[in-house]
């Protein structure tokens, strides 16, 4: 699609890539909960601390064995949380003693990560939380923290003192520590904002652009590293490079007043985000590459999230379904990479996706049901401009036409332009059979 907005970071590579790793991990892993238990549980501070902050110890941490995990899995990108919600930081920031060097981990956890990452060929991103339920200056408000519940004088009594503008300038100091001491960023993924539309300017009743001063701190990242994508949370319009679609499938290409942009979806393998020891609701890898193909289908990225264990693994649940999405990646990944949604005068049949190529000028058919027999492709630009297909997984021809026998048959269906493949009998052992459609 031609029309797509401009954006003001480098989102050549991010179209082509078109797959990333989404990493949530924190001092929520030990509650194994749910990354807001804090919230969801309204637990004090003090009593968070004690409990996760004094017992984090991820001795099983080995980020080569993440960054190959990402890398067999297909996936071209990560983005890991720096920050979350809670507050604690993952890296030696200079900013604040709540950080991994003060754990029993002893040491920046993020900077080994990077360098695992980077070594197997993946593009670096940052994810940085806005809200921070530990920092002194940070206002609490009736809407989201472990305090919304209070009664208001309570709250207020709380944020006697507390002053948002030290917290933003807190921000910018600690992004321009992830912006200045690892190198190139290629995503800033920041999260997220919740202002009261009527009162916008005021903390106790939410948060956007004001308190974070999102200006300023856009104004840094782009001084920084202007090729940088960032991500559409800052409730700035204009700022965000990729609108991103949060545990729900768009229907279409997301549009941002009526204009196609670029976009990616973020999901998880189940519900929660952060490390989650007892949910039962995952996902099947079938499901999963079918999401994958579908926001390729309509020009958009899938992020894929692992919450690692407090002890600094993925669980065995995650390691098979990257595993499984891998091995389909392996046969099919070039119906992924470099492509998107496919000309509109490509229509598409029913119980399929198709997505394209536009520079080798390649068409591929997933297929979410097997077809007995025949695959039936209507239209003038099937019928005219494919000249040769094949099963993608092991490059074997798949004839077209229908035999004279088969065309008496649908003599009285009425004249229509229409490719017919003969598919065989036997459905092959992948997970979605893919057909590539070389065009003249």
């Amino acid at each position: 699609m031609s029309d797509v907005q401009f954006t003001h970071g480098d989102t050549n590579w991010f179209v082509n890539d078109r797959f990333g790793m989404f990493i949530h991990w924190g001092l929520y892993a030990q509650g194994a909960r749910h990354e807001w238990l804090m919230n969801n549980e309204k637990i004090p501070l003090e009593e968070y601390e004690r409990r996760y902050f004094k017992r984090f110890d991820p001795d099983l941490y080995n980020p080569e064995l993440w960054a190959s995990a990402a890398a067999d899995a297909g996936m071209k990108y990560f983005v890991v949380t720096t920050k979350h919600h809670e507050g604690f930081c993952l890296w030696d920031t200079q900013q604040t003693a709540y950080k991994a060097p003060n754990t029993a981990a002893r040491r920046d956890l993020i900077r080994p990560l990077v360098d695992a990452f980077r070594g197997r060929g993946l593009r670096t991103g940052f994810y940085y939380s806005l809200l921070d339920w530990h920092h002194p200056h940070y206002v609490i408000d009736n809407r989201i923290g472990p305090y919304r519940e209070l009664p208001e004088a309570e709250r207020a009594k709380m944020n006697a003192g507390r002053d948002m503008a030290q917290y933003a300038a807190y921000m910018r100091a600690q992004v321009r520590e992830l912006l200045t001491n690892y190198g190139q960023v290629d995503v800033l993924w920041f999260d997220f904002s919740y202002p009261d539309r009527e009162h916008p300017e005021d903390c106790t009743r939410g948060k956007g652009r004001l308190a974070w001063e999102s200006e300023k701190l856009y104004r840094l990242v782009r001084e920084l590293q202007p090729h940088v994508i960032v991500d559409d949370r800052l409730d700035m319009p204009g700022s965000g490079d990729i609108k991103t679609p949060e545990q729900f499938q768009p229907r279409e290409w997301c549009k941002v007043n009526g204009q196609p942009v670029v976009w990616e979806a973020c999901q998880t393998f189940s519900g929660s985000w952060g490390y989650h020891r007892d949910e039962s609701s995952w996902r099947s890898v079938d499901e999963l590459l079918r999401t994958l193909i579908d926001c390729v289908s309509k020009g958009g990225n899938l992020l894929l999230n692992v919450g690692p264990t407090g002890r600094g693994e993925f669980d065995v649940r995650a390691l098979d379904r990257l595993h499984g999405m891998g091995s389909w990646m392996k046969q099919h990944s070039r119906s992924i990479y470099g492509c998107t949604q496919a000309p509109a005068e490509f229509t598409t049949p029913e119980q399929t996706r198709l997505t394209w190529n536009p520079v080798t000028k390649r068409l591929y058919v997933h297929l979410f049901a097997w077809p007995y027999k025949h695959l039936h492709l209507d239209g003038a630009a099937f019928a005219q401009r494919v000249e040769y297909a094949q099963l993608l997984n092991d490059a074997s021809e798949v004839g077209m036409g229908l035999s004279t026998w088969y065309a008496d048959q649908l003599k009285g269906e009425g004249a229509r332009e229409t490719l017919v493949l003969n598919l065989p009998q036997q459905r092959p052992n992948v997970a979605v059979p893919v057909i590539e459609l070389f065009l003249k």
